[in-house]
């Protein structure tokens, strides 16, 4: 919502408004309630030593890593590995020393329990120098264990909808902004070069009504952009492939789907990107100005000219004029979504999938491929900026490609073709990323790579062995930072996105495994895995809902004015979000009059676990770490959905 995400190719959110005052730490786990009382629970008495594991559990058959913090004592201690009726089923001594993590544990050791692999819920604990408990955490098959994670993340995205179909069963939801029914579209909005101001003294307003109602919103705000839906509807169908029976889940693709069929105006060639505005001035009030239900928004009583009228009349703001090119990173991910949607339908429904594939060839028709030094991603840009889109263009023609040979489309050969060209021009770039909202080169690198093996002369500029090499460039970085982190995090946790860019890492190993039969990296993928779910130096899940330790107090509006605080009741369940970042961009949290006052620890100060100039706090106004967002879950999901297959 008011995130700055930084660092290469990482996308950026508001940062509006940010707060004067930082909230205090509870005394509790869980959050303190808007009196500032205390809820009665009695906190974890401190250890020597701390255990991580991955509070969610382990799959049978994987590779499975704990960790252990704590002093020079960890060096001697053993362990015991306990079931749900109290019966030791497996000791052993401490593993090696990992490295240094701060003056607190100055040590951190592994403990393998791969070799268990019997069904059931367990506790690990420490015997001989040392002494401590860890969370339950389960070994089961994977589909056992990742499948209710999948159906959690689905619920958030229900908790995300927007206009009239939301389900008043999530979150106690109630229809919201029903005004973009009929929202008027405005010029390019100017802002100023750090994307914190509006520079225009009002917007100029260029064509209406128009109908994008709908959709989800983004993160803890209730803005909606075409480049983060077209992110996260295509994680959702292409989880469809290998998780069809999680419930609700292709509902909620259809969601994303058809509010990106209202952002594409096929009859004037126009593409719209964005609803709604983050970013002000004193003249225009922005959703990122106040702290309220969704609902709130169309009950307002304003006129034009009033500060707060474009709060409930949202402006929409196009990625091209009328017929114009469309910026190649939008045009190549909407492309892709439309073409996904066409196989989808496929085999059901033969003339839908016809219906979609046209959408996404005229999309992709309209790129333009020399797009010069800024894409269209958000208004302002540096909320999502991006500097590369060869990878969407590869997704784009890829998909297409795939869809038209379903369908028997004459034209699947001519958008392979593009595809390897797209590809090939990605991997020569120096704009390459990992999974994310900001690069989907995994993604169109595995389906391209499916085409290809289709296929003996492939006839493309790619080959086989270029895309496979690309897919293990992504993982050897991470692999690479891993070797060298006590926790073995393969993200950079002192920057924005830390957790997102894990369960991409997991989603990528899982898809080299699948296109290559090379399974070099499954164990990496695992330990990153249980690193997001709880194998942390915070011993925390950074999924709601998801093991004993999660994020109780995101900063999201809905959680905080319309859920519970203290993580028993109504919860953001399977909301994922940023996760740890660097100590001094929490220098500063978001405070408003109206948000609930909502900080919880887990049992002692995060600040006890904090270490590597990075910083875990989980407080409603620490938009650096506790925000959840679309994209993030959509990763998150889609990881899950590979790793149950």
């Amino acid at each position: 919502m008011f995130t700055f995400r930084s660092g290469p190719k990482w996308s950026l959110r508001s940062t509006a408004l940010l707060a004067t005052t930082a909230l205090g730490v509870g005394a509790v786990y869980y959050a303190l309630p808007a009196d500032g009382t205390t809820l009665d629970r009695d906190p974890a008495q401190a250890g020597p030593a701390a255990i991580r594991v991955d509070q969610v559990g382990y799959a049978i058959g994987e590779s499975k890593q704990a960790f252990v913090m704590g002093s020079e004592e960890l060096s001697r201690a053993g362990y015991r590995l306990v079931d749900e009726h109290g019966a030791t089923v497996a000791t052993g001594q401490v593993g090696s020393r990992t490295g240094t993590w701060n003056s607190k544990y100055p040590d951190v050791h592994t403990v393998d329990l791969s070799a268990v692999n019997t069904p059931g819920s367990y506790r690990l604990e420490l015997t001989g120098t040392a002494g401590g408990s860890s969370p339950t955490f389960r070994i089961a098959p994977a589909k056992d264990l990742l499948t209710p994670l999948i159906e959690d993340n689905v619920r958030f995205f229900q908790a995300q909808r927007d206009g009239a179909g939301v389900l008043p069963d999530v979150m106690h939801r109630q229809p919201s902004h029903l005004t973009d029914r009929k929202a008027t579209v405005y010029a390019t909005p100017h802002y100023n070069e750090d994307g914190t101001q509006l520079l225009d003294e009002k917007l100029t307003p260029v064509r209406g009504p128009i109908d994008v109602s709908g959709g989800w919103t983004d993160a803890g705000d209730f803005l909606k952009f075409t480049h983060t839906t077209a992110y996260s509807t295509a994680d959702l169908l292409l989880a469809l492939r290998t998780a069809p029976h999680a419930a609700g889940l292709a509902d909620e693709a259809k969601q994303g789907l058809a509010w990106l069929d209202k952002m594409w105006d096929g009859k004037t060639g126009t593409l719209y990107a964005q609803v709604g505005i983050g970013a002000g001035n004193d003249n225009v009030r922005t959703d990122h100005d106040v702290w309220r239900l969704p609902e709130a928004d169309d009950k307002l009583n304003v006129e034009p000219g009033d500060p707060d009228y474009l709060i409930k009349n949202r402006p929409v703001f196009r990625a091209n004029e009328p017929g114009a090119p469309i910026s190649p990173n939008l045009a190549g991910r909407v492309a892709a979504v439309f073409a996904l949607a066409a196989q989808n339908s496929a085999q059901s429904d033969p003339a839908t999938a016809k219906s979609w594939l046209d959408k996404a060839a005229a999309v992709y028709t309209q790129a333009n491929t020399k797009p010069g030094d800024v894409l269209v991603t958000a208004f302002p840009h540096n909320f999502y900026p991006e500097d590369s889109w060869q990878d969407d263009m590869e997704f784009g023609a890829t998909e297409m490609s795939l869809a038209a040979k379903t369908l028997g489309d004459d034209r699947a050969t001519r958008w392979q073709q593009q595809a390897g060209h797209w590809a090939k021009q990605y991997i020569d770039s120096d704009t390459k990323g990992t999974l994310g909202v900001g690069d989907v080169s995994a993604l169109a690198h595995a389906d391209l790579l499916t085409a290809l093996k289709a296929e003996s002369e492939s006839g493309t500029e790619v080959t086989p062995a270029d895309l496979q090499g690309d897919l293990r460039r992504q993982l050897d970085d991470g692999v690479s930072r891993a070797a060298k982190d006590p926790f073995r995090a393969g993200a950079v946790y002192t920057d924005f996105d830390s957790v997102p860019h894990t369960f991409g890492l997991v989603a990528t190993a899982q898809i080299y495994s699948k296109a290559t039969g090379d399974h070099r990296y499954d164990a990496f993928g695992a330990q990153q895995r249980g690193w997001a779910l709880g194998a942390n130096s915070w011993g925390s899940t950074f999924m709601i809902g998801a093991g004993e330790v999660y994020p109780h107090c995101p900063e999201h509006q809905l959680a905080n004015l319309g859920g519970s605080l203290d993580g028993k009741g109504e919860i953001l369940r399977g909301a994922v979000v940023n996760g740890p970042n660097a100590a001094e961009k929490l220098a500063e949290l978001n405070t408003f009059p109206t948000m609930k006052r909502c900080s919880s620890n887990p049992g002692t100060a995060w600040t006890d676990f904090d270490g590597g100039k990075a910083r875990f706090l989980d407080d409603v106004g620490a938009w650096q770490t506790v925000e959840p967002s679309i994209d993030f879950t959509s990763t998150a999901m889609l990881a899950f959905a590979l790793s149950q297959s």
